[in-house]
């Protein structure tokens, strides 16, 4: 077998994902339109609930030649339209949630433990967090 057809049969990492569900989505989705692939390390999330270079989150594996084709269908967006449930302002952001910041960092250096932050909606206009988004 020549290099070409080597490298595209050639299995790579895709995306990592902080949680088991997310990653699952991702691969069900993706199964749905008959691209194989496979997650590895959903163990380790459940038994270490933060990211770093040792435990990179669910990984998502796929075929490098598929690579181009996961990416349109894996960021083709939802028919949902995205916007806060308060002020109706489609300026949102999926991050870390900043009322818990200080106390996390504060507990973390008390407890010599850094556990995750949840991550939530934030709204840019009304400041706002809020966990799911109401759709339109």
């Amino acid at each position: 077998m020549n290099e070409f057809a080597e490298s595209l049969e050639k299995i790579i990492v895709f995306d990592s994902y902080d949680t088991v569900v997310a990653a699952n989505l991702a691969k069900t989705k993706l199964d749905a339109f008959g691209v194989p692939c496979f997650l590895s390390d959903e163990h380790f999330v459940s038994l270490y609930p933060f990211r770093n270079e040792l435990f990179p989150g669910v990984r998502l594996h796929i075929f490098q030649k598929d690579l181009d084709r996961v990416k349109e269908i894996l960021t083709e967006e939802l028919p949902m339209v995205r916007q806060c449930p308060v002020c109706y302002s489609k300026d949102l952001t999926y991050e870390p949630s900043r009322k818990k910041l200080i106390p996390y960092i504060i507990s973390g250096i008390l407890a010599g433990l850094f556990l995750p932050v949840k991550k939530v909606y934030h709204c840019e206009q009304c400041n706002r967090e809020f966990d799911s988004i109401e759709s339109s």
